[in-house]
């Protein structure tokens, strides 16, 4: 297939300001991933889009399997409210409760 670019489970995106360590939280515009490698601002970088990982929770919520989460870009979290600037990044897989500080979470990919 001549216009076959990549199997795209990973994209590369510019690293946004601040820059990225491995394993933190992308989101560029829309397009969540999770960085796989150290990367300055501005910088090129992986990203895995699909996948199940352990993300960084807002540490008061509770978290039921199958619940749909979102990414709060304001505190780099996973969160259970998705509207404004938090947009849908997967479903939770393992129940997290309000002591936890991490959240498992298929990404939506």
């Amino acid at each position: 297939m001549k216009n076959f670019v990549q199997k795209g489970d990973m994209v590369t995106v510019v690293a946004p300001a601040g820059g990225v360590t491995s394993g933190d939280g992308v989101l560029i515009g829309t397009l969540f991933g999770v960085a796989v490698r150290d990367a300055a601002a501005g910088e090129n970088v992986d990203i895995a889009v699909s996948g199940v990982f352990d993300l960084p929770k807002v540490a008061a919520q509770t978290h039921a399997v199958g619940e749909a989460v979102g990414w709060d870009p304001a505190t780099d979290e996973v969160n259970d409210t998705i509207a404004g600037a938090v947009i849908e990044i997967g479903k939770v897989l393992v129940a997290a409760g309000a002591a936890t500080t991490s959240v498992r979470v298929r990404l939506n990919g």
